[in-house]
């Protein structure tokens, strides 16, 4: 592991001595310098990962001095330290970018922490880097998997978002449903993409934590708080801040949360200094927030201020063949994951898919299939890898063909989303019409004929769909109504 690199700029040399006996001490590699100039020279040619630097040189103001290292290095981290402890000169050195600051004489174990947590915030920011060139494809728009017309408006709501100046969002849906994927694709697709997302359950923390953890505190705050924290909203500037399960957020906090999204300003708890960022607020909640307005447990005004967008995701049940398109992606993920073979899932197992209601939405489904994947053996998922709760009550065989399923006579094979549809010996090519048509009577059998749920299963409008029927049996009218009984 690399030895991380700490540079030392100050005039006194009993400052430069302790400081680098103290860090020596805990493995650091320590450089010193006593003015600016030979600080530039020595950080050109060693390039460190920390910077501990004085305010006032002999040869310049080390605000100069700091400002001129973060060009050279954006990612540099820089502890200011000064004998006079001035509010604005602490003020201003944030602004430009220190990672903390101390007032001479300072305690030796409080050196030791804010070099500590500056180099540990360098190493994250490099991790930062990779994993946002990992997330821009994982989490993109097309990740959100789905061809119902719900999922169709929520990922061309994301593209407006994403690509606008607006400024808050509230993503609403059941548990599972995948708001927090929505929050992603938001953020990499935005301009906001090379900032940072940060993530926080509201649920999470008691009352003081979740405001700590948002706003972070000053060193005094309270008692233990013997260093400076900067919270999420500061760490994110410019970036995004996901606020997972905003319903559960104290009312104290809501207030709090308030003022700083009518102003983009806050202050660290126990400071009396505003500090102002730019960041994108997206929160999600699978509670009714209206009903918790009128039982007094969340503020109108708060919910007004998140909802300048407001996107809902649709439940798995109410998504069609979704579920089967999001089972062929996860079984293709997960099966690479683990080593596996599975490549499709057959008819009754896809039937079953199909008729499972999904209290728990997308995340029950992929948690469902990563078990089968890691238990069972491929390449075809069938019924009998599934649970019992998925297979329901066991049937007695039958010979008989349901109504509206697939004729005797039904040519070829073929897949949808993955999904081997009833394996004929004939393996001749079936035309797209008569693809189409058998598809359309294996919906309606599925859906008991009911041509309501058969229409929003397909994507079409009730009246479509019987219009399509109608020319299916004009041309199939030699045989029997490929109609059944219908609600």
């Amino acid at each position: 592991m690399k030895t991380t690199k700490v540079l030392v700029i100050d005039d006194e040399p009993l400052v430069r001595r302790s400081t680098h006996r103290l860090l020596t001490d805990e493995g650091y590699e320590v450089l010193t310098a006593e003015t600016a100039a030979e600080g530039a020279h020595l950080f050109e040619a060693n390039r460190p990962h920390v910077v501990i630097l004085d305010v006032k040189l002999p040869d310049g103001s080390g605000l100069d001095v700091l400002q001129n290292l973060r060009r050279i290095d954006p990612g540099v981290q820089v502890v200011m330290i000064t004998a006079f402890g001035e509010t604005q000169t602490a003020v201003r050195a944030m602004k430009l970018g220190a990672t903390d600051f101390l007032k001479k004489p300072y305690d030796l174990e409080e050196m030791r922490h804010a070099v500590r947590n500056a180099a540990k915030s360098r190493a994250r920011d490099a991790q930062l880097k990779v994993y946002r060139k990992r997330d821009r494809a994982r989490y993109a728009r097309s990740q959100m998997i789905g061809r119902c017309p719900g999922m169709q408006h929520v990922r061309e709501l994301a593209r407006k978002v994403a690509r606008s100046d607006a400024t808050n969002v509230l993503v609403t849906g059941e548990s599972g449903t995948g708001k927090e994927l929505v929050a992603r694709a938001i953020h990499f697709e935005s301009g906001r993409r090379n900032a940072p997302l940060m993530e926080i359950n509201c649920s999470g923390f008691q009352e003081s934590l979740l405001e700590n953890e948002l706003f972070g505190h000053e060193r005094g705050a309270y008692t233990g708080a013997n260093y400076l924290k900067r919270g999420l909203v500061e760490l994110c500037d410019e970036g995004t801040l996901f606020l997972d399960e905003v319903a559960e957020m104290p009312l104290s906090v809501q207030a709090k949360l308030l003022r700083f999204m009518d102003h983009q300003t806050f202050r660290r708890v126990g400071g009396n200094v505003d500090l102002s960022v730019d960041i994108r607020v997206v929160a999600a909640t699978n509670a009714d927030l209206e009903r918790r307005i009128e039982e007094g447990r969340f503020r109108q005004d708060l919910f007004f201020r998140l909802k300048v967008v407001s996107i809902h995701l649709p439940p798995l049940r109410d998504r069609g063949d979704d579920v089967l398109e999001l089972a062929a992606f996860f079984l293709d993920r997960l099966s690479q994951g683990f080593g596996k073979d599975f490549r499709t899932i057959d008819l009754e197992a896809s039937r079953l898919l199909r008729r499972y209601a999904w209290p728990g939405n997308v995340r029950e489904l992929e948690n469902l299939l990563e078990r089968v994947v890691l238990l069972e053996q491929g390449p075809v998922l069938r019924a009998k890898h599934l649970p019992p709760g998925i297979r329901g009550p066991a049937e007695a065989p039958s010979n008989d063909r349901a109504e509206g399923s697939f004729p005797e006579d039904s040519r070829a094979w073929f897949t949808r989303f993955g999904v081997m549809l009833n394996p004929a010996p004939d393996d001749s090519p079936m035309s797209l019409r008569e693809f189409s048509d058998a598809y359309i009577r294996f919906v309606l059998a599925e859906c008991d004929g009911n041509r309501t749920r058969t229409a929003r299963r397909l994507g079409l409008s009730r009246q479509g769909l019987i219009d399509r029927l109608r020319r299916m049996e004009r041309r199939r009218s030699d045989l029997q109504p490929v109609v059944g009984p219908h609600a």
